[in-house]
This record gives structure tokens, C-alpha cells and sequence, in this order.
């Protein structure tokens, strides 16, 4: 038998490389006719390296990956540049429709988030200019639930007579128990049908609390929460010792952030509720003689802002909030005080002064500060350079209104009274 040729061997063709496809943008290679979706790949760890957008993370110029047995065998993935692209079967036409349409899409949100914030500035500038001329209707508080801090005396005292008057149920509180007892007395015969009166030291977070709860049980959910006591120690800051300097902290500021919590959680259950800060145009400029003071105002203004918008940023419409800040006021507390410019910066009657408050809370105004003088002094301080700000300051006699208030002074001791009556 002849010698059988043995047949030939057929060369095996040698493994395709494969490019990337177009579709690399995507999250596809092409595979023949087949495309791999990258990103499962990743999700499933089967090709590391690749990214959300199915990109390998060396894909530049010289990739090589490799897809291992899932598909019966090994396949070479060459990319040559990293482009996203539109999807392997688009038209040559339609490459890159979806970035375009991706960034009009994002200029038509744009635009539009910006009419409507220029529609509604627009609208509450109109709104502000109408109500300077036409008053802004009131809110009817009779039967709302007024706790007032400081209520023994001053504005306290003040406020409790015309709430009364108002058909309000009040809760007044005081440090002072005999002239608290009097204001109650007062406020029912001033027409109040339902009158509460508590001790409490505003400055003890504990005794706050603890009163706050009895409130909730005897009488109900407070509604309308003024936080009005203060002290002031009327001492230059070496000369004002430390333990005084924490008392004005603890009644001027740390007190509304022990009532806050206390009482707004039912507000905000209710979604229903006023939160009123009587602080001081000393919690808008710094004055001589009045640091710790005016770092308290300053504090307890900034913390109820504060609150105003993190109420407005949560939606919580129901919560309103009003930060009073008046000058001098003829109640006793700032007694020797003195202004030397009377018709910029007079000082204020009490019964002047309390009005106000009232019209601000029933139309639910957020700022006060009285006299309007205020309102450009703070524009002032913030645009005249320090030289001419300070000159403008002594001009106007402030660091000097102070003076008469420590001459006058008999005690070195602590003046306090139940109310922050003044700048």
C-alpha cells in the first residue's frame, strides 16, 4: 500500500482583534455582530476597571481587555480613543444627538428655574411696596395659647395687657413670683378670661423644661412663644466678672434655645405656631460698655434667623417668626442712659415700642427694628469703610450712651430686671 499522505493541516487563523465599537460611549463593544454591555460586565465583576459609562479606566489608545470564557472564549477589546459617541446602528448623523439633547434639556431647566425665581422676586417686591401703602390684614389671636418670658415688669408686662385685650389665653412667666402674681392680676382685669402664672428661671435649662412640661399639661400647646427676659451687667468687659457675663448668656440667648425646644415641636405638629425674639439694635452694632450684652443679643438674633430659615427651607409654612430690635427704652433697665442724637435715635416710649411688637406679630412681619433709624444704620456699617463707620458712631454720641448708666450705678453688683428693655 502506497504511503498515505497525511492530509493538510489547515492553519488556525489567528485570534481577530477586536476594536471598539462606536458605541464605546455606551457601555457596548463589539463583539462580531454581538455588543457587550461594559457596565454589567463591572456590576458582575467579570471585566475590573470599567467604569459606569463602560470604559476601561487604561482605555486610551492601547486598551486590551479581556472578557474571559462567558462567551465561550477569549476576546481582545482595542480601543482607540475615548469618545462617547451615539449607538452602534445610528445613522453617521445622529452621532452625538444625545449630548445635545442632554445639554438643551439642562438649559430649558436652567431657564426655567430662573423665571420662576425672578417671577417671585418680582412678586414679593410688589407685594412688600403694596403693603407699605395698604396695612397688611392682622391675624386673629383670640384664644392662641401667648407664653411671654419676662413678664414680671417692662415690655413683658406690656405685652401681657394687650394680648389680654385680645381674647389671648396667656401664660406669663417671671423669675420674680410677686410681680408676676401682679401682672396676672392686671392682664384679667384688662378683660384676659384665662391667665397663667409660673416661676421660672429662664436661665436654668433644667427649671425651663420642667415648667414648659407643666404648661403643656395645665394648659395646652403654646402657640405664640415671645421670648423677652434679659439682664445686663453694665460693665466694661475686664471689669464685668466672669459668673455675670454667663448669666447674661444664659438668659439673654441660651433661654430661647431651651423654650424653642420645648415648644416647637408642637408647632410644627400643628403647623401652627409664631416665634417672636425681642433683641436689641445692641444685637446689630457693637456698643461701648455693653459687650457681653450686645454678644448675647447678637446670638439670640442670629439663632432665631436661623430658625426663620430653617423653617422656610423644611416647608414649614405654618411657623412664623418676628426679631424685634429696639433702641432705649424708658422702663428703668438702661436708667442714666442717655442719646445725643434724640431724632435719629430717640428713646422710646414703652407703650410706642410694645404697639409695634403687637402690629408686627399680627401681620406676621419677620423684622423690627425701631426706630427705622436702625434699618440704614446696619445698611451703613456693612458698605462705609471702617474709619468713616466708626466716625459716623461718634458723631451720633454712641460710644458714649453708656456713661450716665454707670455713673449712675449704685451696687457693683448685677442689674437685672425681668425684661430686655432696651438697645
Amino acid at each position: 500500500m502506497g504511503a498515505q499522505s497525511a492530509p493538510p493541516q489547515t492553519r488556525a487563523a489567528p485570534p481577530r482583534r477586536r476594536s471598539c465599537s462606536p458605541a464605546l460611549g455606551f457601555g457596548l463593544w463589539r463583539r462580531g455582530d454581538k455588543h457587550l454591555n461594559l457596565t454589567a460586565l463591572r456590576a458582575s465583576n467579570s471585566v475590573p476597571g470599567v467604569n459606569e459609562a463602560g470604559f476601561s479606566r487604561d482605555c486610551k489608545g492601547s486598551l486590551s481587555g479581556r472578557l474571559g470564557n462567558r462567551w465561550g472564549d477569549d476576546v481582545q477589546l482595542i480601543s482607540t480613543e475615548m469618545q462617547p459617541v451615539s449607538p452602534p446602528h445610528s445613522p453617521p448623523g445622529l452621532r452625538g444627538e444625545h449630548c445635545v439633547v442632554q445639554n438643551m434639556s439642562s438649559s430649558l431647566k436652567g431657564t426655567k428655574e430662573l423665571l420662576v425665581f425672578l417671577g417671585k422676586s418680582l412678586f414679593g417686591v410688589l407685594e412688600a411696596l403694596l403693603f407699605t401703602l395698604i396695612p397688611k390684614p392682622r391675624k386673629n389671636v383670640a384664644g392662641e395659647i401667648v407664653l411671654i418670658t419676662g413678664s414680671g415688669s417692662g415690655l413683658g408686662r406690656l405685652l401681657a395687657l394687650h394680648f389680654a385685650r385680645l381674647g389671648s389665653v396667656l401664660v406669663l412667666w417671671d423669675v420674680s413670683t410677686e410681680t408676676n402674681e401682679e401682672t396676672l392680676r392686671m392682664a384679667q382685669e384688662a378683660g384676659a378670661t384665662r391667665v397663667h402664672a409660673y416661676t421660672c428661671d429662664c436661665s436654668r435649662k433644667e427649671e425651663v423644661y420642667k415648667v414648659a412640661d407643666q404648661v403643656k399639661k395645665e394648659v395646652g400647646d403654646v402657640s405664640i412663644l415671645i421670648n423677652n427676659a434679659g439682664i445686663v451687667t453694665g460693665k466694661k468687659f475686664l471689669d464685668c466678672p466672669d459668673e455675670l457675663m454667663e448669666k447674661s448668656f444664659d438668659v439673654n440667648f441660651k433661654a430661647h434655645l431651651w423654650t424653642y425646644k420645648a415648644f416647637l415641636p408642637a408647632m410644627i405638629a400643628n403647623s401652627h405656631g409664631h416665634l417672636v425674639c425681642i433683641s436689641s439694635s445692641a444685637g446689630l452694632v457693637g456698643v461701648n460698655g455693653l459687650s457681653d450684652y450686645c454678644a448675647s443679643k447678637f446670638a439670640a438674633y442670629g439663632f432665631a434667623e436661623s430658625m426663620l430659615i430653617e423653617t422656610f427651607a423644611q416647608k414649614r409654612r405654618g411657623i412664623k417668626t418676628t426679631i424685634v430690635c429696639p433702641f432705649f427704652i424708658k422702663t428703668g433697665m438702661f436708667v442714666g442712659c442717655t442719646t445725643s442724637s434724640p431724632t435719629l435715635l430717640p428713646i422710646l416710649e414703652p407703650e410706642y415700642v410694645v404697639k409695634k411688637i403687637i402690629d408686627a406679630i399680627l401681620q406676621e412681619q419677620a423684622y423690627l427694628y425701631l426706630p427705622k433709624f436702625l434699618y440704614l444704620m446696619v445698611i451703613l456699617k456693612s458698605i462705609l469703610p471702617i474709619k468713616t463707620g466708626l466716625l459716623v458712631a461718634e458723631y451720633l454720641g454712641t460710644f458714649k450712651v453708656m456713661d450716665g448708666f454707670v455713673e449712675q450705678k449704685k451696687k457693683d453688683q448685677l442689674k437685672t430686671n425681668s425684661v430686655s428693655d432696651a438697645i
